[in-house]
């Protein structure tokens, strides 16, 4: 972590499993005096109810939560990802080609650069210079957004700052879920106020491509997903 957090830092809090193991791995490494923004940004997403868990583990980690309301961008996304509310259905991870896996039809256009340009507008006016996000080193598929390069490259552009640049940092960037996983085990994250499933439904569906990905990082850690018991049963232990 950088030392330049006399102000606070920000933190993209999704209310999925690897922003809300962030939040809680970086209490941890700043400590509790620490001041943490976590920004969870609606954008039109059909599983908006990931922000209640963001809600939820903001308390927990003690956290300044944000809300920012950005739902009318899903109108200009909706056609180019299944992920906006409206839009095509949600694949099953199986139906996706090999081949299309690198930038599935769940990729939202632009997404993190996006939301990562709020959050560094948002830390240059709180007069603090630390943001970070959850990108992970997908198993099953990938996001450009998600990458070292593109965490490179982002900060190459907000160096250009005249005055002191706002840094992005993605401290999972080379983890898998799995070590993320492990990671929130030893945090003590409570994994049942996390929501993972593209679908948004009442219980998670166990078969979009992050449903899978997160069934398959809790089995090679050996432990259940608190939430499984409420998947459907194409969802393995």
């Amino acid at each position: 972590m950088s030392d330049t957090t006399e102000n606070g830092i920000v933190v993209l809090l999704s209310g999925g499993l690897d922003s809300s193991v962030l939040l809680h791995h970086l209490r941890r490494e700043a400590g509790t005096k620490t001041l943490i923004h976590a920004l969870g940004i609606h954008y039109g997403q059909r599983h908006a109810r990931e922000l209640d868990a963001a809600r939820y583990q903001a308390d927990a980690a003690r956290a300044q939560f944000h809300e920012i309301d950005l739902w009318v961008l899903g109108a200009m996304l909706q056609p180019g990802s299944t992920l906006i509310a409206g839009a095509a259905a949600v694949p099953d991870l199986d139906s996706i080609p090999e081949a299309a896996r690198n930038q599935p039809p769940t990729y939202v256009p632009n997404r993190n650069m996006m939301l990562l340009s709020i959050a560094a507008a948002f830390a240059e006016a709180q007069d603090t210079f630390q943001v970070y996000y959850g990108a992970q080193a997908q198993d099953e598929y990938g996001y450009w957004d998600c990458t070292r390069e593109f965490l490179q490259r982002i900060n190459a552009v907000l160096a250009l700052n005249r005055k002191e640049p706002v840094q992005i940092h993605a401290p999972f960037v080379d983890w898998s879920k799995a070590d993320i996983v492990q990671r929130g085990q030893a945090l003590g994250v409570d994994f049942a106020h996390t929501w993972s499933c593209y679908r948004g439904e009442s219980k998670p569906c166990g078969e979009c491509p992050t449903c899978v990905e997160r069934a398959n990082a809790f089995a090679a850690c050996g432990v259940r997903d608190p939430l499984q018991a409420s998947c459907s049963p194409g969802m393995t232990p």
